[in-house]
Order: structure tokens, then C-alpha cells, then sequence
């Protein structure tokens, strides 16, 4: 299923076949939550994944309780890996425009113990669980370490990968 971004769904960026499982990226940069949960809701999205080192935030309704009050209020779980979270020089090295930086900073972190563990936990929840999404900032998935989470996890099982695209209030 991939759509444009008109219906809140970027181009898959693979499709590894009829036994993958569809999991979806999103980031709320310059969201609103309404905008937000609609993109979820019209995905099917039945688990929202945090990979956010730190799950707070500035933008209202974005910080992980009041997050998670916001999709739980529409039927959407929420899980926060932290584990899978960029590491704050990592995040410094975003901020900066560096992202050749923060990806080799986050490919590190993520070969750690603590993190492979997570994503393992993350391919089980693909294996046997509800649709679900992968939840970072940054508005591109290209800039994103969501997207180094999905091509990790698309080692451990087979998944096509939607980038979601939060929708527009006044659609």
C-alpha cells in the first residue's frame, strides 16, 4: 500500500515481498497532534513505537504522557524504546546538520548490548503484534535514525516500510 504524500503516506522505500509485514515511520516536526494521530489513524497504525532517546518535547502534545494520552484516546498503543534512541552527541551532531556524523555515532550505539535488545524486542513485536509505527522528530525519514532502526530491523525480519507523513489540519 503506498500512496502519496497527500494521504499521509510517503513512498515505500523497498519491497521485500509478499511475506513482509508493513511497519511505518513517522516524525512530528511542524505536526500538529490532530495532523499526527490522523496520519496514524488512516494508516491502520495499532502500536505507536517511541525511539527517542528523550521523549520529551517542546512542541504541546508530543511529550511521551501526554503522547501517549493523545493516541491512546484513539484506540493506538505506545511504547517507548529508549534504547533505540540517538545518543545526545548524536543528537548534537543532527542538530548541527552533520548527519553523516550522527549516523555513524548512532550505528554504534545501536551495536551495543542494551540497544540490540531492543530491537530485538521490536522484531518480535513485528512477528506477532499489531501494525506499527516507528515515532522520532525530524520530519524526513531520510535524516532520521528511524530510519537506520527500520533497515536494522529489516535484517532481523522481512518488512516494507511506510513513511508516514502527518496530515494537514486544514485538509
Amino acid at each position: 500500500m503506498t500512496g502519496s504524500a497527500s494521504s499521509g503516506v510517503a513512498p515505500s522505500r523497498r519491497d521485500p515481498g509478499a511475506h513482509a509485514k508493513v511497519i511505518a515511520t513517522i516524525g512530528y516536526q511542524g505536526a500538529t497532534v490532530a495532523g499526527f494521530v490522523a496520519a496514524l489513524k488512516t494508516d491502520g497504525i495499532e502500536l505507536l513505537v517511541d525511539v527517542r532517546a528523550v521523549a520529551s518535547s517542546r512542541r504541546p502534545g508530543f511529550a511521551k504522557t501526554r503522547l501517549a494520552a493523545n493516541v491512546n484516546e484513539v484506540g493506538i498503543e505506545y511504547l517507548h524504546l529508549r534504547g533505540l534512541g540517538t545518543p545526545a552527541d548524536g543528537r548534537a551532531a543532527a542538530r548541527a546538520g552533520h548527519h553523516a556524523e550522527m549516523r555513524r555515532i548512532f550505528l554504534r550505539h545501536l551495536a551495543r548490548p542494551e540497544s540490540q535488545f531492543e530491537l530485538e524486542t521490536l522484531a518480535d513485536l513485528v512477528r506477532n503484534g499489531p501494525r506499527l509505527c516507528l515515532l522520532c522528530f525530524e520530519a524526513d525519514p531520510a535524516q532520521c535514525h528511524r530510519s537506520i532502526v527500520a533497515d536494522a530491523l529489516g535484517a532481523l525480519v522481512p518488512i516494507e516500510i511506510h513513511h508516514l507523513v502527518p496530515l494537514d489540519d486544514s485538509e
